[in-house]
């Protein structure tokens, strides 16, 4: 049996929360960061996992607010909100202090660097997290992915010893788990749908099932699909030919009750992750004369809301 790792997760929400449990689950050294009653219910209960590949429930897992009251780790899961990324990086900083790496598993395509700017370059690897997840109760994340899995990789593209000892971890914890050689390519290629999604199913209030398969809001997102494809070629990212196709037709296959993580945000009157999404894309847009209608008028119409506002649905 390979030595266990030690692991803190940044953020227990649905991604945090998801991985985190399975890789407690395969005995791994796990300490979850976060706060509020979530913070209270796994330190009193354990955390609970439910969802298509069954429930369970992680006993004595371990859970503090403090990042400062854990010994340095193997890795860190960086799995906070976006406009939380450089206050969360210092708090991580020590945690890396013998070596540990962060592996991002944000929404946008910036953390990356972000990160780095705060820790040290050689300190980070970019990741994507593919799993539908969320808090359904303090201490109980839902999640509504069947093969939940992850992608990471170095900025330079080498296949490193702890690329590879985490992504073995994660494939012996029933983690379906790969290191690409471009990480900024596969980023990208998730968040030219993932930017589409947080828009139209908040701007719509109205999950994927409704989303993807009526025929006008279809045209919507596939224009939105082709304008962050678009900026992303501007900007010198590999993306293949049929992109936004491809995202349309998996966007068609997402489970018809799934809402991206930016819908229940505005639906519960919290901070939006807007500017790094649509705002992220018009920006670029602008600087590189791509046209974004679809994400300029998404930014325009729901950043009233950006700083928290309670919506009904």
């Amino acid at each position: 049996m390979k030595p266990q790792m030690r692991i803190a997760i940044m953020g227990a929400g649905g991604v945090g929360g998801y991985y985190g449990g399975r890789l407690a689950q395969a005995g791994h050294d796990v300490t979850f960061i976060t706060r509020g009653e979530h913070l209270r219910a796994i330190q009193e209960k354990g955390l609970s996992l439910a969802g298509p590949g069954g429930d369970s429930v992680v006993t004595g897992a371990k859970a503090t607010a403090d990042p400062g009251r854990i010994e340095p780790v193997d890795v860190v899961l960086f799995c906070v909100k976006l406009f939380d990324t450089e206050e969360a990086a210092r708090a991580i900083q020590p945690l890396l202090s013998k070596g540990g790496v962060c592996i991002t598993l944000q929404n946008g395509v910036d953390g990356q660097q972000r990160i780095a700017a705060v820790v040290g370059d050689d300190r980070v690897i970019g990741g994507i997290a593919f799993v539908s997840a969320l808090i359904e109760s303090p201490g109980v994340i839902r999640y509504s992915s069947k093969a939940p899995s992850i992608k990471f990789g170095e900025a330079d593209g080498r296949m490193s010893e702890r690329a590879v000892r985490f992504r073995d971890a994660c494939k012996a914890a029933g983690i379906d788990a790969e290191v690409v050689a471009d990480i900024r390519s596969a980023l990208w290629h998730k968040f030219v749908g993932l930017a589409v999604n947080a828009a139209l199913t908040s701007l719509v209030r109205k999950p994927a099932g409704v989303c993807y398969h009526d025929p006008d809001l279809l045209a919507l997102a596939r224009s939105g699909f082709e304008e962050g494809a678009a900026v992303a070629r501007a900007m010198g990212i590999q993306l293949p030919g049929d992109i936004a196709e491809w995202q349309v037709q998996n966007h068609r296959k997402f489970p018809p009750q799934m809402y991206a993580s930016m819908y229940h945000d505005l639906a519960r009157g919290r901070r939006l992750e807007l500017d790094s999404l649509s705002g992220l894309i018009v920006r670029k847009g602008r600087e590189l004369g791509v046209p974004t209608p679809f994400h300029s008028m998404a930014y325009a119409c729901l950043k009233p809301y950006l700083n928290g506002s309670p919506v009904s649905e």
